[in-house]
């Protein structure tokens, strides 16, 4: 314990680690005050709880800003559904793989087009959730008039979500760990502590048994956060030989290295993309309100108990594995990255036969990594279904924990990184995190 405080102490002793910090818990207070900020014209204690449904696990992931009505009711996920169209552009359009390959100037391109279109897509989002979700379902919480409230909401929403975007661009840039993913679990977390709370009240109306459950639940939950860290951080190490170079009088390299490859290369990438989509079938009815196959289709996915969304939500999130995957790991860079530094694998010629035997090394590892991924996501629905409350049910595994571990591992590492280059003792394990830094390096 003395020795997590003194870590603790030499964090806020690195000048640019504690205002990189300062400056990320400031956006994260920023963002959480704009979720509890109201559209004009609703009153809120006439909105309906719509927990248990495709909206209430959106919800989940905007630390309830969208059941409450709020000016940052889209968040952030118009922004990641149009991060998703314009990387299957950048796979299937010429054009844009031009952009892809063209360096700083191609990224400043894609990130421009990627703006552009999640203000159209957050118009297009915000039209259906005023009238549906908020309009239809709550006719009674607009006090306004309804063609004003819906022309003012979507400027309001859509400079919401645009806002949402530059904070998390920021804390990307002057913070600390990535600020997409830093927005989505701040509001995950944010709900944490009520899900507790929620499940020890319900516990203990079952007196001593039911106490002894939840015992057994938080058992089972720390089991599956090791889990989760294990998936995160497991890779698969590809030996690397680099030939000795004689410089002057000094020798250059003839040792043994190795290239970590993750388990779970596309990090939580696949679950975010996933989610973000799951809510279009849920909308289905309201495009065709008369049609009885569309209602029928809509209800199929309506909640995450359900067969039909458990099996959609794994195939999408096993569908992204693979495709992020692809798109994270390329195994014709790193082969002429091997081939440049005079190194190769052995027993593999370089060249074509290294780029494949890595992309065979890739895809075996992908798919236990995308199985494993896909059955943490669909097990809050197994848990709900076993009697566990809703609230308490979504970080059960699923998508919420497995945003949570991966977005405060991700941080904890970059913390560490500025810890080691201090000469201070990390967070994690030292020895690991040196290896993999010497690696990446060397790579």
């Amino acid at each position: 314990m003395n020795k997590f405080f003194e870590t603790i102490k030499n964090i806020f002793k690195i000048e640019e680690l504690r205002n990189r910090i300062l400056y990320t818990l400031l956006l994260l207070v920023v963002f959480r005050l704009g979720c509890a900020i109201v559209l004009p014209g609703i009153d809120p204690t006439k909105l309906q709880n719509s927990g248990g449904t495709v909206f209430g696990m959106l919800d989940n992931f905007l630390g309830g800003a969208f059941l409450k009505g709020s000016i940052f009711a889209l968040g952030i996920m118009p922004y990641i559904s149009a991060s998703i169209i314009v990387q299957l552009l950048q796979v299937a359009v010429p054009s844009f793989q031009k952009m892809q390959k063209d360096g700083e100037a191609g990224r400043k391109r894609l990130n421009q087009i990627t703006r552009i279109l999640t203000i159209g897509i957050t118009l297009a989002q915000s039209t259906g959730y005023l009238t549906t979700t908020v309009m239809t379902q709550n006719p009674g919480a607009i006090t306004i008039n309804p063609t004003f409230f819906i022309i003012q909401s979507m400027i309001l929403i859509t400079t919401g979500t645009i806002f949402c975007m530059w904070l998390g661009e920021r804390i990307t840039e002057r913070g600390i760990g990535n600020g997409i993913s830093m927005l989505i679990m701040i509001g995950i977390v944010s709900r944490f502590p009520t899900a507790i709370v929620q499940e020890t009240f319900a516990r203990q109306a079952g007196g001593v048994s039911g106490l002894l459950v939840f015992m057994v639940e938080t058992v089972a939950l720390f089991f599956i956060v090791l889990a989760v860290i294990a998936l995160t951080q497991a890779v698969r190490k590809i030996p690397v030989e680099y030939a000795r170079q004689v410089i002057g009088n000094k020798v250059y390299g003839g040792q043994r290295q190795y290239i970590p490859i993750k388990v779970n290369s596309a990090g939580v990438m696949p679950i975010i993309f996933a989610q973000a989509l799951m809510f279009i079938p849920a909308l289905v009815p309201t495009i065709l309100p008369n049609n009885e196959y569309a209602m029928g289709f809509g209800a199929m996915f309506s909640k995450q108990t359900t067969f039909a969304y458990s099996a959609l939500f794994a195939f999408l999130i096993i569908i992204f594995t693979y495709f992020y995957t692809a798109i994270q790991v390329d195994p014709v860079r790193i082969s002429e990255d091997i081939k440049r530094g005079n190194g190769f694998i052995p027993g593999v010629k370089p060249g074509q036969e290294t780029t494949d035997y890595i992309d065979n090394i890739l895809s075996l590892i992908t798919f236990p990594g995308a199985i494993f991924l896909a059955v943490l996501a669909i097990l809050p629905a197994f848990a709900e279904q076993a009697g566990i409350q809703q609230e308490f049910a979504q970080f059960f595994g699923g998508t919420s924990l497995l945003i949570m571990v991966g977005v405060i591992l991700d941080t904890l590492q970059q913390i560490n990184s500025y810890l080691l280059s201090s000469r201070y003792d990390g967070l994690m394990d030292t020895e690991k995190v040196q290896g993999e830094a010497g690696i990446a390096t060397a790579v």
